[in-house]
């Protein structure tokens, strides 16, 4: 054998041995309970997965009703997720970068939507964009423009629950980032729009990648603020996890097929973002 082999095997008998040293040294009392915790996350799951209709597949998701649940979801979803860039963006570099009274009472406003029940937010938005609402009546009377019930309000809905993901994601890359490389540039007679755009903007691309990918997962699966403020109306409001819920009650093999599509995309979610996480952690 090689010198670089011995090395090689050396190291992973190293890493090995390192590794049951570790798992030896758990003491029982939290071993016990962190597996019953992975069991209890898993089985459902698994679940899922043993049940699941693997023959009549195809069909299902190839039927009129899935498929265009499954089109308006990703379209809605896509729609939300670039409106929560257009917007999400510029509110993180607010928070990131500039200080103005009562800013920390502005970030938690922004992140309420993370811990604020799904179907508070859809009363909430009815309250707001509705025919009679806060700012809703004068879109109506004024522009013609009525969202609740529309394929329009899915997307405000998603776009409500989906944006903190993103503002979180880029403000922290924000914070992260020097901000000495936008300060260089506009000393050299560049705007701050201008070095935002040329400067910062590419250094935190990969926070802002990350943040849309979180955004546009947590549009997909989203359900309460949609079904109160868009409605449940098939090919134009129903989207895969309205669809699931109403198909559980009548097909429950294309509720399974739904949930295998949701469950697919989520795993393609933390997939692509598992680079990004080891790197932070490491």
């Amino acid at each position: 054998m090689s010198e670089a082999g011995r090395d090689a095997r050396a190291v992973t008998l190293e890493s090995g041995s390192r590794r049951g040293r570790a798992l030896r040294g758990v003491p029982l009392p939290l071993l016990v309970p962190a597996l019953v915790g992975l069991a209890f996350l898993l089985l459902p799951l698994l679940a899922l997965l043993v049940r699941a209709p693997w023959r009549s597949l195809p069909d299902q998701l190839t039927s009129p009703e899935v498929w265009q649940a499954l089109q308006l979801s990703l379209i809605s979803a896509t729609c939300a997720t670039a409106l929560s860039l257009v917007l999400g963006v510029p509110l993180a570099w607010l928070l990131a970068r500039t200080r103005f009274p009562g800013r920390g009472l502005v970030r938690a406003l922004v992140t309420l939507p993370l811990v604020l029940p799904p179907v508070v937010g859809g009363v909430a938005l009815l309250l707001a964009l509705g025919r009679n609402g806060v700012v809703g009546q004068w879109l109506d009377s004024w522009f013609g423009i009525t969202l609740p019930f529309t394929t329009a309000g899915v997307v405000v809905a998603e776009a409500f629950v989906a944006m903190p993901f993103l503002v979180i994601s880029v403000e922290g890359t924000l914070r992260a980032a020097d901000p000495r490389y936008e300060e260089a540039a506009t000393t050299l007679g560049a705007s701050r729009f201008t070095a935002f755009r040329r400067v910062t903007l590419p250094l935190i691309a990969p926070g802002v990648a990350a943040g849309a990918v979180l955004a546009w997962a947590r549009a997909l699966g989203e359900f309460g603020a949609t079904i109160t403020f868009a409605g449940n109306f098939p090919g134009r409001t129903q989207t895969m996890p309205l669809a699931v819920y109403l198909a559980l009650q009548n097909d429950p093999a294309a509720a399974i097929a739904l949930s295998l599509v949701l469950l697919a995309v989520s795993i393609a979610v933390l997939a692509g973002l598992r680079d990004r996480w080891m790197t932070a952690s490491s």
